[in-house]
């Protein structure tokens, strides 16, 4: 089994949605899971859909904005709830830039219990990480690296599957094109598009530093990717978002376009 599953898909102040997050699965028991969202629903969404927490033992947090990281404190409390009661097996390792590990270390020492913060370094490892630095995980090839963001510190990834498939993950700002080495070639390409290129005076996003559909797609063609998952949106043209979303994306990518909405499984 190899699958994406979305468990989160708008920007941060949606309603209609959950703010963008998602689970990366290579087998029946591991996931790798992506960002939280901004609250506890990500408890919701993880049950939703089936994933198990003694399934989880790798998470990357791409940056601080409390769309990505509050969520983390939930799964961190939840972890170390069921870990001190002997029902989690093994280590949850949390990955990302040292301004992100120390911004989730602050937000649980000041929110979590002694007993729950007592988890940490023993269940639950905080672990930063460095600009192209590589992880294996689940038998996959997992390097790390710095999008460049114009606003906050922010990493994105690249996973290489033992079959040689490559998903790549630009985070949630328009592309930089120092990171084209990384993600040049993509098997899926994960991008944001924070709104249609049509509504881009109503939305601002480039005010915003993100992206419209048109941009997000012609860097995954100019990138070579073979499909492209959209994400990081805006929730006012619910529910009619995937088709018109879709519709503008295929006049600029020749590939084959996602615009999951939440809880949408994408079989890879």
């Amino acid at each position: 089994m190899r699958e994406v599953i979305m468990l989160g898909t708008g920007n941060a102040m949606v309603t209609k949605y959950y703010n963008t997050c998602f689970a990366v699965r290579l087998n029946e028991k591991e996931f790798f899971l992506v960002d939280a969202g901004g609250g506890n629903t990500i408890l919701k969404q993880l049950e939703t859909v089936g994933l198990k927490y003694n399934m989880l033992h790798h998470m990357f947090v791409t940056h601080g904005h409390t769309d990505h990281i509050l969520g983390v404190i939930w799964i961190i409390r939840k972890i170390a709830s069921l870990a001190e009661q002997d029902k989690y097996a093994g280590i949850l390792n949390i990955y990302g830039s040292v301004e992100v590990i120390n911004i989730i270390r602050t937000i649980a020492e000041l929110t979590l219990k002694d007993k729950d913060l007592a988890q940490i370094g023993k269940s639950i490892m905080l672990m930063p990480v460095k600009d192209r630095e590589v992880k294996m995980i689940f038998a996959a090839e997992v390097t790390f690296f710095n999008i460049f963001s114009t606003k906050k510190a922010q990493f994105g990834f690249r996973l290489i599957f033992p079959d040689g498939y490559k998903l790549s993950c630009l985070g949630d700002e328009p592309y930089n094109t120092k990171c084209c080495d990384i993600v040049n070639n993509s098997d899926l390409l994960l991008l944001e598009a924070y709104c249609l290129y049509s509504d881009r005076d109503k939305f601002n996003p480039y005010g915003k530093h993100h992206s419209t559909v048109k941009e997000a797609c012609e860097t995954a063609q100019k990138l070579n990717a073979v499909h492209v998952l959209l994400y990081h949106t805006e929730d006012k043209t619910y529910p009619q978002r995937k088709e018109r979303y879709t519709a503008e994306a295929k006049q600029y990518f020749s590939g084959i376009v996602y615009v999951p909405d939440d809880l949408e499984r994408i079989i890879l």
